[in-house]
This record gives C-alpha cells, structure tokens and sequence, in this order.
C-alpha cells in the first residue's frame, strides 16, 4: 500500500504542470484523505497485532505462574503430611517414654513443640500459597475471558462479512458472467464491476444495466450501516484520448469512481460518511495489459467492503 501511495505522490508531482490548479488540489486532497486513511487502518492493525502479541504473552505467563504455584503446593502437601506423621510417632514415642523418664519426657516435649510449630508454619505457607494460586487463577480466568470476547467478536465480524457476501452475491446474480465479480478475502469483501457493465470507452456516465447492478448492490449496503464503503476507479494503460474535460486516466478513473458513490448516495438508508471514492488510474492492475482480455480486467471498479473496528478497539482497551 505504501508503495502505492508513493507512486501516487510521483504521479501527482508529473502532472503537476498539465493538471489546473483546482484539479490538482482536489486530487491532492484526495491523495492526502487516501494517505491519512491508509495511516490509520495500519496504525490500527499494527495496534491489533500488538495487542493480540501481549495478551498471548499474559496469557504463557500467567499459566507457567499457575502451573509453578500448583506444584509448590503439592511439595507443601507432601511436607505437611510427612511432618503430621512425624508428630504422630513423636506423640506415640512421648507417651511410652512418660512412664519411664520425665528427662526424655522434656526432650520429647521441647522436640514436640519444635514440631509443632514447624507444622504450623508449613501450614500457613500452605494457605498463603493457596490463595496465591486462587488469584492467579482468578486473573487467568479472566483474561481468557476477555480473550474469548475478542476471537469472539472477530469470528462475528467475519461471519458478518460471509453472510454479506452472500447477500451480495443473491442480489447480483443477474449480473454473472457479465464481468462482475464477489468475493471475500483478508476480512473485506470486494465487489469487482467491469467497465464493460457500466460506461462506454472514456466516459465515466453509467449506463442502465450498470444503474440497476449499482442500485441492487445499494440495497444490500442499506441494511448494513457499520460498513465501510470504498469505491475505486481503474483503468487499464492505454493512455486517455478523450475531450479536454479530462487530463488523464487518473482523472477519468475518478469521476468514474465518484459516478458510482453518487447512485449510492440516492439510497437515503446509505450514510455518506460510510463512503468513500478514489481513483487509482492505471496504477492497481490485476492482469496483464498486454492482452485485450487482460486490459478489459483491469478497467473496472472496485468497491471494498471494511467493517468498521470500534468495537474490537473498545474490547482491547478494557483488557
């Protein structure tokens, strides 16, 4: 992505000096939304794969703490009992050595209490010890309680995205085979429309099949208000020959890509601030342009599907 962006910054750079200036600063602003946008989806993994790294790590070490303290109190267990038996031969040695001797009687009885308050000691160890154990215990409870909350509002979050998926997929099956694609990968869904479906060669108006497919596409979006909606226009290679409305395929991949988010927005059930449009030009292909069939792959707009991470953020604060 960064790697992207940075061929973004050259091109905007390169047409610097064809592009007006009111042109330029809205592409400018664009890459700058575009830029700030991909900053914080990494910053926000990259916050999601540290968080899940320290949990695991809490998680190992409160366990080896667990299993440690489950041990010592097993090694008091077994000094408690043989100190228990030892005082029970001391008591029978004590009451068979009373009728002869009040000396070893003493010895017995200072030996006893010695005894005694050795066991008393290894006792109390043994309570300290076991309430150690209960709070580690307690502590690892509920971290995998938290941790199951978290794997459980991901798979949500992925069920959520399959399920949409398929929603999408039912409500475009007109459309099969007239190059529209969906699919699911890396926690988002993409809808792939061919420009074939949707303009003519160089115009960025969207015909009536290519309305329907984006109005049915719409409805499902509708029912769905915790979506991110990224919409981006691209084009293949060949250099744009159009009228002067347009300085390039950059240009012309963004009215494309804001055509769409304009038929989208005549959905009222679609909040605006969900979507976004970009255009990528020629700089994102998916197949060869060297063929006909590959450039017609790469003309096409992309639209991405992200759900929204607020609430696997708000679960990872209260850990």
């Amino acid at each position: 992505m960064i790697k992207k962006i940075s061929t973004l910054a050259l091109a905007l750079t390169l047409l610097t000096s064809c592009v007006s200036k009111k042109l330029y600063t809205e592409l400018e602003d664009k890459y700058a939304g575009l830029k700030m946008e991909n900053r914080s989806q990494s910053e926000e993994l990259e916050k999601l794969s540290k968080s899940n790294n320290r949990l695991n790590n809490d998680l190992e070490q409160l366990q080896s703490a667990y299993d440690k303290a489950l041990a010592e109190r097993d090694k008091l267990n077994v000094d408690y009992k043989a100190a228990e038996a030892n005082l029970n031969n001391l008591k029978a040695s004590y009451n068979a050595l009373e009728e002869n001797s009040s000396a070893a009687i003493a010895a017995n009885s200072q030996k006893n209490r010695e005894l005694l308050a050795q066991l008393e000691a290894k006792e109390q160890a043994l309570a300290a010890e076991s309430e150690r154990l209960n709070t580690l215990k307690q502590e690892l409870e509920n971290r995998s309680q938290r941790v199951a909350e978290l794997e459980s509002v991901i798979a949500a979050k992925d069920a959520n995205m399959r399920k949409l998926k398929d929603a999408i997929s039912k409500a475009l099956t007109n459309f099969e085979g007239k190059g529209l694609t969906v699919e699911q990968r890396n926690g988002k869904v993409y809808v792939s429309m061919e420009n074939k479906l949707l303009f003519e060669s160089g115009s960025w108006y969207v015909g009536a099949q290519g309305k329907q497919a984006v109005k049915q596409l719409g409805s499902v979006l509708a029912e769905n208000p915790d979506i991110a909606i990224l919409i981006e226009g691209h084009t293949d290679n060949v250099p744009y020959k159009g009228n002067n409305q347009l300085s390039g395929n950059w240009d012309l991949s963004t009215k494309r890509a804001t055509a769409i988010v304009n038929i989208l927005r005549e959905n009222p059930s679609i909040s605006p601030e969900n979507l976004t449009a970009a255009g990528r030009g020629e700089f994102a292909p998916i197949a060869t342009n060297a063929t006909a069939e590959g450039k017609a792959k790469n003309r096409r707009i992309e639209v991405i599907l992200t759900p929204k991470l607020d609430e696997i953020s708000k679960l990872l604060n209260e850990i």
